[in-house]
């Protein structure tokens, strides 16, 4: 695991913007693991005017988001699908077939698991995974506990991480319960890793996260089993490192 230390969230979205076109420029045909939330909002930006301004093409590229809530509709504000279509994917040329997101509406949750999973799995596995951690060490919606998910599964949502996510939401009530989510098996077979960290919020965990020691009560510390993660973080974020 390489810690990259850059100095503000503008460098750390510029910076990764260009590791993910440069996987794209080297493989227009590259199968790109997506997250969402706060942090990847200003790569996401970069991406778009990488492809508006210098030629970026999506056209070949294939995606897979990490996760999505049980329960609520693609359109809704407050779903990944929704703010994947705001923030990435209309503003670019990717064939929407290829834009892969979990099906939170499916009868049959955990089929759709399953589904998902022999998607990835017919799509030849994740290129470059990017990711983004929880302050409690979550990697998607892997929650810290006694044991995790190894392939797409369907989790229960801590508290701490429904009131994170709860912006889009008119009241805590209304925040989804369940989400399905890539596992953490899944996530580590992808090529390559990036994570992506900002904030004083994340540095206890990424102080947890330096310290090499493995546990499932700290999800993210499972990427040390993989021999190519590269962690971008900004200097609030690196504070205790």
């Amino acid at each position: 695991m390489k810690f990259n230390i850059v100095e503000d969230y503008g460098d750390l979205s510029r910076k990764a913007a260009r590791i993910v076109a440069g996987q794209v420029e080297y493989d227009p045909e590259s199968i790109l693991g997506l997250p969402t939330g706060s942090t990847p909002l200003g790569m996401y930006d970069e991406l778009v005017k990488f492809h508006q301004e210098e030629g970026l093409s999506f056209a070949g590229v294939t995606t897979f988001n990490l996760d999505e809530y049980i329960g609520i509709e693609p359109d809704h504000p407050g779903s990944f699908n929704h703010y994947m279509e705001e923030n990435f994917f209309q503003h670019v040329d990717l064939d929407p077939g290829n834009a892969h997101i979990p099906d939170g509406l499916a009868e049959d949750p955990r089929q759709e698991c399953s589904e998902y999973e022999n998607k990835i799995a017919g799509a030849g596995g994740i290129d470059l995974q990017l990711l983004g951690i929880g302050a409690n060490g979550h990697i998607a919606f892997n929650e810290p506990g006694s044991s995790l998910s190894f392939e797409t599964d369907v989790v229960e949502l801590t508290e701490q991480t429904r009131r994170a996510n709860s912006a889009h939401f008119s009241d805590m009530s209304s925040v989804p319960e369940k989400a399905i989510t890539m596992g953490m098996g899944t996530i580590l077979s992808a090529d390559k890793i990036l994570m992506l960290i900002n904030g004083g919020k994340k540095a206890r965990a990424v102080e947890e996260l330096a310290e090499r020691k493995i546990t499932t009560e700290l999800p993210a510390s499972l990427l040390h089993l993989h021999d190519d993660v590269t962690v971008l973080l900004d200097r609030e974020a690196a504070i205790n490192i």
